[in-house]
């Protein structure tokens, strides 16, 4: 139930790492947006439980989330960016 519950977190941090992040049309599409998201958000649960941050089911745990969304989206822009030149 885990990995579920970081997938939905993710979809949710998704969702609201665009919002902070704002600006540019990059990534275009709210389904690359929300996978995005996903990524970052299992990616930045699994790496705060990795470190010993929180336990799984605490609420750092979607803190996390978001920040590892707010990341994953600003890696893709950077990225897109560089090879759009």
């Amino acid at each position: 139930m885990g990995i579920i519950w970081a997938i939905i977190i993710g979809f949710i941090a998704g969702i609201i790492a665009k919002l902070l992040t704002g600006g540019g049309t990059e990534p275009r599409g709210f389904i690359l947006t929300t996978v995005l998201g996903i990524v970052g958000g299992v990616v930045g649960t699994w790496l705060g439980q990795v470190v010993g941050l929180y336990g799984p089911g605490e609420s750092g745990g979607f803190i996390a989330a978001i920040v590892g969304a707010i990341v994953i989206l600003l890696i893709w822009r950077a990225f897109v960016r560089s090879t759009a030149r």
